[in-house]
């Protein structure tokens, strides 16, 4: 299974523009990534800073699997981005409830899950955001980057590719997707 990418220079938020896509067009399955999101929103309604030259990625497919709840949805999403991050970086990777993602304490990735009902169909937004090059200061928030960690410079083409990789490999056993 393919995901279909959607890609933009500029937009508010990657998860909005992932349910405008599945409102206006046919397609129930794909990937929205962005260079700059200017509202892109975190969990419970906070903001996600969105610096240039990080990853900003939505995947959108239809919830076919009854049997998954949101918090088990959130965990395999949570162990597929750390799958992702440890192809960069041998330091350990921690989750921190319900969908951060950890290096020496610092937070380098956040997960935003909506399910929405469409035209009568279940659906799943995930939003992920990787700080790659650069890392909001957040007070009270320690939060890092890839190419800090790594002392590497990696390339966000790279990183979007291998994601999508292993989203499709598991979408298709996950919520039986063909």
């Amino acid at each position: 299974m393919k995901l279909k990418k959607f890609k933009f220079k500029k937009i508010k938020s990657t998860n909005n523009t992932a349910i405008r896509i599945i409102k206006e067009t046919n397609y129930t399955l794909g990937m929205v990534v962005a260079e700059t999101q200017i509202k892109g929103r975190g969990q419970y309604g906070r903001k996600w800073i969105s610096s240039k030259g990080n990853l900003f990625v939505s995947f959108f497919n239809e919830l076919n699997n009854k049997n998954l709840s949101i918090n088990t949805i959130t965990k395999i999403n949570c162990l597929l981005v750390k799958k992702l991050l440890s192809k960069f970086t041998k330091k350990k990777i921690f989750f921190k409830k319900p969908n951060d993602l950890l290096i020496n304490k610092k937070k380098i990735s956040g997960i935003l899950q909506e399910v929405i009902l469409i035209k009568g169909k279940k659906f799943l937004i995930t939003g992920i955001g990787i700080n790659i090059i650069k890392n909001p200061n957040i007070r009270n928030y320690p939060s890092t980057n890839l190419q800090q960690v790594t002392k590497k410079s990696i390339s966000k083409l790279t990183i979007e590719n291998k994601l999508k990789e292993i989203f499709e490999k598991n979408l298709t056993k996950l919520f039986k997707i063909k």
